[in-house]
């Protein structure tokens, strides 16, 4: 069965965002481990002589929750993904009505979680920024990096791992809105061939057009 640009833009936009899934994943759980597993998202950050002091953490289940989020459709996707070239290979046919409709509710399901992870982290690195400039030992929130921690954390890429994994939500947000607009379009040429009924003015138009108008009744 051949395949179209449709479904192979699909495929393409799943593998896409199963990286962004690993990729946002694997960068808020390496930021833990530099701050010993603690989740530092609308984290507070104090002034220690010229060192920089985390005073507050945030629960670490709001970490857990965007690393599961991003972990959960990584594997949807990859399982999605092995799916559709199965299908390919094998010749089956996987784009019927029935699985697009259930795709489509899926999709809208992803995108809606994927804007309340990426919103957290927006969020979140915009909190611990702002309280790691109020401190004056630093000039920007990348700079913090560099900055001397108490107790001394390896805290060395942390801001680049928290921007990767925000950009990554993002961006994967992105691809599902592509993939919301593949389902849809997909979905509307899949539709169930309707039979025309006798009061239909097609219905008309065609039997007149083989038998002949019907004479009108005074």
């Amino acid at each position: 069965m051949a395949v179209s640009a449709l479904q192979l833009g699909e495929l393409a936009l799943h593998g896409a965002a199963f990286l962004c899934g690993v990729v946002c994943a694997s960068a808020l759980t390496v930021t833990q481990g530099e701050f010993d597993g603690r989740c530092i998202l609308y984290g507070s950050v104090d002034k220690n002589g010229t060192a920089l002091a985390l005073s507050h953490f945030s629960n670490i289940s709001l970490c857990y929750f965007v690393a599961a989020i991003s972990i959960l459709i990584a594997v949807y996707c990859f399982s999605v993904l092995l799916y559709g070239i199965y299908s390919c290979c094998m010749d089956e046919r996987r784009w019927d009505h029935t699985w697009l409709t259930i795709n489509l509710a899926i999709s809208a399901v992803i995108l809606f979680f994927l804007l309340v992870s990426a919103c957290i982290l927006r969020v979140g690195m915009d909190t611990l920024c702002s309280s790691i400039l109020q401190t004056k030992l630093v000039n920007s929130c990348q700079g913090a990096q560099h900055a001397q921690w108490f107790p001394p954390y390896n805290a060395a890429r942390f801001y680049d791992n928290l921007y990767s994994a925000e950009a990554a939500a993002w961006v994967n947000f992105f691809f599902w809105c592509l993939l919301l607009v593949l389902l849809l379009v997909q979905r509307r040429r899949e539709a169930p061939f309707q039979l025309l009924q006798r009061n239909d003015p097609e219905w008309s138009s065609e039997t007149d057009a083989i038998f002949g108008a019907r004479p009108q009744r005074p």
